[in-house]
This record gives C-alpha cells, structure tokens and sequence, in this order.
C-alpha cells in the first residue's frame, strides 16, 4: 500500500488517493454490509455455545423490527470510518522537498533539514537519514510495495540528496546487544533492556521502542531492530 507523487518542489511518499478511496470506501462498505446482516447472524449464532459473545448475540437476537437493523447499520458504518482512519494514521507519509524530508505517522512530525543529511539510505524498509558524523537523524519504516520503493531513492535524489545503494556506509560496525554488554555504559544497557521488553507489547511498545531509540542516540549510541533483536554502534 502507497504511492509516489510529486512535482518539482516537493514529492510525497505515502497516503495517495488510491489508498484513501480503498480505505474510506472499502471499510465503511464492509461495515455498513456486515451491520445489515447482523441481525440474522444473531439469530443464527444465539444458542450455539461454541460461538463467542453469547451474551450480546442474545440481545440483538431478542430484539426485533427495522430500528434494529437501521442501528447496526450505522453502528457498522461509524466503525468502518473509524477503522480506515487509524488504518490511515499507520501508513508513513514522507514529504520531500529541496530545504527539509518530513516524516508523518500516528500524528507525530519529524522534520530533518536538508542541510544536515550526509547521506540516504533503505535498510530493509526503513527509510535512514544520518548526518556527517554518522548519527541517525531518522529512521522510519516505509509502507511502499517492493515495486514502488524503487522510487523512493528516485525521489531523494532529485531532490538533491545523497542517495547510497549500498546501503547502511557503518553496517559493519553493528553488534549484536546481550543484557549488560561491558562495552557499553550502565545507562545505555539499562535502555537497551527496557526496550527489549517492548517488542511483544502492541502499539504501545512501537511507541516505546522509538522513544527509547531516540534516547540511545542522546547518548551517542545508534540502534536498530531485526527480528525483535536489538543491534548497536557508536554514532560519532
């Protein structure tokens, strides 16, 4: 799911219309069908122990006339809108113009200006920025289709920013984390740790893992994730 587009002065990565129509269309449909159908469900499922929510299933089922299925319905459709706009919340946006790349996901911005970027880079689908001394200036998972991220260092290159194919230039330099690694200060495997237990912990995890990443490069340390592993290096 995504898309490229762009003119001159700026290219957008993400959120295109085709996803927004799929999403707005698609979900509130689904909804507004499975809400129609509800009832009948109901008193097909009602009774049957091995059919979850029993509970609310008999009450929708004892329940009769047109007001009924009119409220599921929209019930159905108001769930639809709502679950296509967290769908849409989760998908990167990446604004790329000559002066800064702005990075939108969950209603959180980060802006880096063009004149910071040493280099740009894919590792694996994270889009990576780092600065001359090799600190991360961003790191974001993209959403784009293997075909369509190929345009993704199209774009940043006509923009005006260095692009390498190869990759991460310090990919060597990773180590694997282990609990108390002695080549790391105290206050960085305490992070490390507190991050390792938020792989398995939803949304909120996700949040944390980026809060605390932000916190390593505070410290001079980069980090990056593969597999629910935390990999590390000294960021100049």
């Amino acid at each position: 799911m995504g898309s490229t587009t762009g003119t001159p002065q700026r290219t957008v990565i993400g959120h295109s219309t085709g996803d927004k129509v799929m999403l707005f269309g698609g979900l509130p449909l689904l909804g507004l069908v499975l809400g129609f159908f509800l009832p009948r469900i109901a008193d097909w499922a009602a009774g049957r122990g091995w059919v979850p929510f029993q509970g609310v299933l008999k009450i929708i089922a004892a329940w009769d006339g047109w007001w009924v299925v009119a409220i599921c319905v929209l019930v159905g459709l108001i769930a639809g809108v709502l679950l296509a706009a967290v769908a849409l919340d989760d998908i990167l946006k990446v604004t790329i113009t000559h002066q800064s790349v702005e990075f939108l996901k969950n209603q959180k911005t980060v802006t880096v200006p063009r004149q910071r970027v040493a280099v740009a880079f894919l590792d694996g689908k994270e889009i990576v920025l780092q600065d001359a001394s090799s600190r991360e200036l961003a790191r974001e998972k993209h959403d784009q289709l293997k075909s369509e991220a190929k345009q993704i260092p199209v774009a940043f290159r006509a923009h005006g920013y260095p692009w390498s194919d190869a990759g991460d230039p310090h990919e060597s330099e990773f180590r694997r984390w282990i609990e108390d690694d002695p080549d790391l200060p105290p206050a960085v495997n305490a992070i490390l740790k507190v991050r390792s237990k938020a792989f398995d912990q939803g949304d909120k995890g996700k949040a944390d893992l980026r809060e605390l990443r932000g916190e390593i490069a505070n410290l001079g340390y980069t980090v990056k994730d593969r597999d629910k592993k935390q990999y590390w290096r000294s960021a100049g």
